[in-house]
């Protein structure tokens, strides 16, 4: 006979009641389990919701269970639903379509609402918090329609939603009523180089300012402060704080303060009712991040299934800011009393600061900006209460001649319960297991298998640390597998390889460096050849047969076995003589479609092989490249030419930068941006280099990437004139091409060089940097255009423009 199980009701389908699912399934709890959120979406992850609202992920990248999670796992969800109220005394759940189950057990994971500033005007439309994904429809939507923004609040969730409002074109003011951003998480020094470079990031602010009321019609249409002054913004993002959703509870009689009120194992006054997440008040204590969520859902899951556990006692707290390009992180005290200690490194040039802070030699907090490596140490640290040692010293400070590569882990130590990810509640053990149980061996497999550094990317040193533990010393954590099955040797083990003994040819790396394959593969025999004619870009040659099938066809083969045809065109733009000649060629060789590009371009579609050499002589322009690992395209803004806003002449320097760079080979394909002012029309933050002019010049961005791996590009640089700009874009270029590995993206490179070792090499060293731009003249002295010709008779950008203006 089977046993009738116990009923357990979520109320919330939100990070922590989920995750406290999770536990409680991964620990074997026998419950029929019925779950009720009021959005109308599975669980997702709240905490990317900036990623979203700036265009580098979408809804469905940010979703942590989908629908058949819960079907595999026997759960009933009812999403758009809201419980109302419990009847314990009746033991039902009542909702607000009228819908009454019981249950044995509930666990509220409400969460927590925005707090809205109850000043005259705030019911206005355009007038948001910014807590879910109905609001970061409402954000992109307004960024499409009006050009003015005011995010009230300079907190964490203020300038996360500011950023990504910037992103979307809009211009955005915070207005903060404290003299410093993120004043309850960084302290004054760390809070003013942020807002440096936010503003470096086309951020306005207006500190020390009390908004009193918002003007307008049935929309807002400005604010108006305490001193008399106004803000004109037809949109206005409310984040000035969160206060915890306990609606439910005080509609069941279950005592609350400013939270549900909790005790150790998280249940609530009534019985067999618990509470969990943002929603909790547990020793006068409310917590707004991730990570105190799924210490208290790890508890509470061990206690409803009947498991020993420890009591949750509270949380030291960290703080990490989702804006690419901007590294902040602190944890437990971050402003020092009279009675404590202070280490502190500051570095304007580099842009980074260090703050660590003592009591009676016990580490009790830190911040950190600009380098943030040592986060996951200090958190660690700072919770264990470590005193402050020599050796400790030196290994933070970098001082003494410490030899990191022999820094101590503290993973041995770390508890097996210890969350690691935050952001996805993945534990120590979590990870270790997968490791055993599976043969992971890469920080890729352990995010693909487990989770952890899937979302925020924060936790991706302390998983690498894990890893080296389990696997010991001796092994070298996501060791490369050799280029291919070709050979055990890396990509810079066949690079030194080919320096040391002067190889020449492709058959002689082959053979000197005992290939087991005589003839190499598809994989590795295009890579050879990419690294032979970097290496030495005057004398190799080309070894066509080596490139692949797009290459050598000048074209990209489509399933179909036609070819799509790209010609050039100078940042992105053309004139009607060629528009003229791409429709003539198009109706003569019955192209299948003609399309616009993301690139700015035009693409002819369905071109059969054997007429690809006519279509190109009769299109008489140089090709775009569309199909080789090289610069693709150079997508530009309108600029200061037409633009109201545009402070500098994007498209002339898009111009500029892509006749010179083109023709050169890559690691990989390389896409360029140039934005003649910080609206970013042009989409610099998902390029590979990304450009953004200002009154002062030009900023640098790069390692971007808008495909499969997304990634925001990371600013680099500052540059005052149009000479320094190129220049430091060839210099970039061919640090790029030197040190990456075949097939990887800037986006990787960046990751796996650093963007500090990058900078060093392209920036502070000015030497290196000019050998850079002398190496990278010759490589582009030897390569020429099949069709050359073209390109020389192709009109200047100054006629072009000319042209265009009369």
């Amino acid at each position: 006979m089977t046993a009738i199980r116990e009923r357990l009701v979520l109320i919330g389908n939100g990070m922590a009641g989920v995750a406290t699912l999770e536990q409680i399934i991964k620990l074997g709890g026998q419950y029929d389990i019925t779950v009720f959120g009021s959005e109308p979406h599975p669980n997702y992850n709240r905490i990317m919701l900036s990623y979203v609202l700036e265009g580098t992920q979408t809804i469905d990248d940010i979703i942590l269970n989908s629908h058949e999670w819960y079907e595999q796992n026997q759960i009933t969800l009812h999403t758009g639903t809201t419980v109302t109220r419990i009847d314990a005394g009746q033991q039902i759940i009542h909702t607000d379509n009228g819908m009454m189950v019981p249950y044995d057990k509930v666990i509220i994971a409400t969460g927590s609402q925005s707090f809205i500033l109850p000043i005259p005007g705030h019911d206005k439309q355009g007038v948001v918090g910014f807590r879910d994904i109905a609001d970061c429809h409402q954000m992109i939507d307004a960024a499409a329609h009006y050009p003015q923004a005011a995010v009230i609040g300079g907190g964490l969730l203020g300038l996360e939603a500011a950023k990504g409002l910037v992103s979307l074109g809009m211009d955005v003011t915070v207005v903060h009523l404290m003299d410093d951003l993120m004043e309850r998480q960084l302290d004054s020094v760390a809070a003013s180089m942020l807002r440096k470079e936010l503003e470096r990031q086309g951020i306005k602010f207006l500190m020390g300012a009390q908004t009193v009321e918002l003007l307008g019609g049935e929309r807002v249409e400005q604010l108006v402060f305490k001193d008399g002054t106004t803000l004109p913004a037809q949109f206005v993002v409310m984040a000035a704080g969160i206060k915890p959703n306990i609606a439910v509870a005080k509609e069941s009689n279950i005592e609350t303060g400013r939270g549900i009120i909790v005790n150790d194992y998280l249940q609530t006054s009534v019985d067999n009712i618990y509470a969990v997440g943002e929603c909790v008040q547990h020793r006068e204590s409310c917590y707004g991040l991730v990570a105190p969520l799924f210490e208290q859902g790890m508890i509470l899951a061990k206690h409803i299934c009947g498991i020993d556990t420890q009591p949750y006692e509270g949380s030291v707290v960290s703080t990490k800011l989702k804006i690419s390009g901007v590294d902040v992180f602190s944890a437990g005290v971050f402003i020092e009393n009279e009675h404590q200690s202070v280490i502190t490194a500051r570095d304007d040039w580099k842009r980074t600061y260090k703050k660590i802070i003592l009591e009676d030699q016990t580490i009790v907090g830190a911040v950190l900006f600009g380098d943030i490596t040592d986060a996951a140490p200090l958190q660690k640290l700072i919770r264990d209460g470590a005193p402050m040692t020599d050796e400790l010293y030196a290994e933070l400070m970098g001082t003494g001649g410490c030899d990191h590569s022999k820094k101590k882990s503290s993973v041995d130590t770390m508890a097996d319960s210890e969350i690691v990810c935050g952001c996805n509640g993945v534990t120590k053990l979590d990870i270790v297991s997968a490791i055993q149980e599976k043969g992971l061996t890469t920080v890729d497999e352990i995010k693909a298998c487990t989770g952890a550094s899937r979302s925020c990317g924060g936790c991706k040193p302390v998983v690498e640390q894990i890893l080296q533990y389990v696997l010991g010393d001796g092994a070298t954590i996501g060791a490369s597998q050799g280029m291919c099955s070709c050979t055990p040797l890396s990509r810079d083990e066949v690079v030194a390889g080919i320096k040391e003994k002067g190889l020449k040819t492709i058959k002689e790396v082959m053979n000197v460096l005992e290939w087991k394959q005589p003839e190499g593969c598809s994989k590795c025999r295009p890579a050879i050849n990419y690294y032979l004619g970097m290496l030495d870009p005057a004398q190799y040659q080309d070894e066509k047969s080596s490139r692949f099938v797009n290459e050598r066809m000048n074209a990209n083969i489509q399933k179909d076995g036609t070819y799509t045809v790209v010609p050039r065109m100078y940042g992105g733009v053309t004139t009607p003589e060629e528009l003229k000649r791409i429709a003539d060629v198009s109706v003569k060789y019955n192209v299948q479609a003609v399309k616009m590009t993301g690139g700015q371009r035009i693409d002819l579609i369905g071109v059969v092989k054997e007429d690809l050499p006519k279509v190109w002589e009769e299109l008489d322009m140089p090709s775009g490249y569309a199909y080789a690992k090289s610069l693709r395209t150079v997508k530009t803004c309108v600029g200061a030419q037409y633009c109201r806003f545009g402070t500098q002449d994007s498209m002339g320097m898009g111009a500029d930068l892509e006749r010179r760079f083109e023709r050169l080979d890559f690691p990989a394909k390389f896409k360029m941006a140039v934005n003649g002012c910080p609206r970013n029309c042009a989409e610099s933050c998902t390029k590979d280099i990304g450009i953004v002019g200002n009154d002062g010049g030009w900023e640098i961005f790069i390692g971007g990437n808008g495909g499969i791996k997304a990634r925001l590009a990371d600013s680099f640089c500052k540059v005052k004139t149009d000479q320094e700009l190129i220049d430091l874009c060839g210099a970039i270029i061919q640090y790029y091409r030197e040190t990456g590995k075949y097939l990887e993206r800037t986006s990787e490179w960046v990751e796996r060089i650093g963007l500090p070792t990058i900078y060093e090499a392209v920036v502070t060293n000015v030497e290196n940097r000019q050998q850079l731009i002398e190496r990278v003249d010759l490589a582009l002295a030897q390569v020429e255009d099949p069709w050359q010709k073209v390109i020389n008779d192709t009109p200047t950008r100054e006629a072009l423009f000319h042209k265009m203006e009369v």
